[in-house]
């Protein structure tokens, strides 16, 4: 079995590697100090005025570390600093206000021997169960886990990796819901090919499934299969994901070949009811697609879409589109307060303020 490696690096501008191991990208970030402001590329495109109950009248980006390589699925720790996928350099890297960045673990997606074939080799979003434990989808890894602890060396709980036997495509997002069940969508963007025609693909369809009772399978043992339920198989590329206020309706974008974000009810037993388009922004123009999303406490909906960061009001109307310089991914509530809203981007990491605070993972 492959060691995972967990390092705590140099923070002060260049992160360290030791020599030899497989893999490590050495990597120079261009803001190691305070966040810095960004004022070239960002502008917030308001639809409609109550987008200022939610973003305030001169909010302000700042990039609060750059030079990283497709960051993704965010998630503010129990233990008050930041992780973020780097995928492409397949690792884990964590943020912490007082001391800045390090690699929280490497590798944190494939774990196989060689080189990964395919350009997205890490891990994918994360989330935290009630527990405070760590959740992660595995993406180039095709599994969900959960770690056990945020110490070096610690357990690692594989809670999904095949659906009737066959492996998953490559899991991208998550959440947890009611009775302790996790939810998570699973395209194939973590395959080498990042389509349905990759030779490694074993399933069909591109699902959004639960694990019963995730949060109570014992640490360190096997994955539960038989509560692995598949609850929505008619979306071609489903992607982000996110529970409502009370978790009365789960909503779950698709990346292609539609450009939508789907509502579904959820009854008391955590299943699903008929979906229905919430939004359809296909044919709207502007990089990157439906994406990673979040929710606040008054149910509106921040969503990564084409052109920049959405919010949608809990009606389904388009508030404002936040345009970055770079292409987004996800999103994440942080702080004391919950109102500040950390942003996945291509090579960095952004953070804003908001009014009104966020929903807990």
């Amino acid at each position: 079995m492959k060691t995972i490696k967990f390092r705590r690096l140099c923070a002060a501008g260049i992160f360290c590697g030791a020599a030899g191991v497989p893999g490590l990208v050495l990597l120079a970030v261009t803001v190691s100090g305070p966040a810095r402001p960004v004022t070239t590329g960002f502008h917030i495109e308001r639809l409609s005025p109550a987008s200022y109950r939610i973003l305030p009248r001169h909010a302000r980006l700042y990039r609060v570390g750059t030079g990283f390589n497709w960051t993704e699925g965010p998630v503010w720790t129990p233990k008050g600093f930041l992780l973020f996928a780097d995928i492409r350099n397949n690792r884990i890297m964590e943020w912490r206000p007082a001391h800045g960045f390090s690699v929280f673990m490497h590798p944190s997606g494939y774990l196989g021997a060689g080189k990964y074939p395919g350009p997205e080799s890490g891990s994918n979003a994360m989330t935290v169960d009630p527990r405070g434990r760590l959740t992660v989808a595995g993406h180039a890894q095709r599994d969900v886990w959960r770690l056990e602890s945020y110490g070096v060396g610690a357990l690692r709980t594989i809670l999904a990796d095949r659906y009737h036997g066959r492996r998953l495509n490559s899991p991208n997002d998550l959440v947890y819901g009611p009775h302790g069940a996790l939810y998570f969508t699973d395209p194939p963007y973590g395959l080498p090919m990042q389509n349905d025609r990759d030779p490694r693909k074993q399933l069909k369809i591109n699902g959004v499934y639960r694990i019963l009772h995730a949060v109570e399978q014992k640490p360190g043992t096997p994955p539960r299969r038989r509560n692995l339920q598949l609850l929505i198989a008619n979306l071609s590329r489903p992607n982000g994901i996110a529970f409502s206020p009370h978790q009365h309706y789960l909503y779950v974008d698709n990346t292609a070949t539609q450009e939508v974000w789907m509502r579904y009810r959820v009854h008391p037993d955590g299943s699903l009811g008929q979906g229905s388009v919430f939004y359809n922004a296909t044919g709207h123009r502007g990089p990157g697609g439906p994406d990673g999303m979040k929710i606040n406490r008054a149910g509106d909906i921040f969503s990564v879409g084409p052109g920049g960061l959405w919010i949608f009001s809990p009606q389904g109307k388009p508030l404002a589109i936040v345009h970055l310089p770079e292409v987004m991914a996800n999103c994440a509530w942080s702080g004391g307060d919950r109102r500040t809203l950390y942003i996945t981007a291509d090579t960095s990491v952004y953070r804003l303020r908001m009014k009104i605070p966020g929903l807990k993972p």
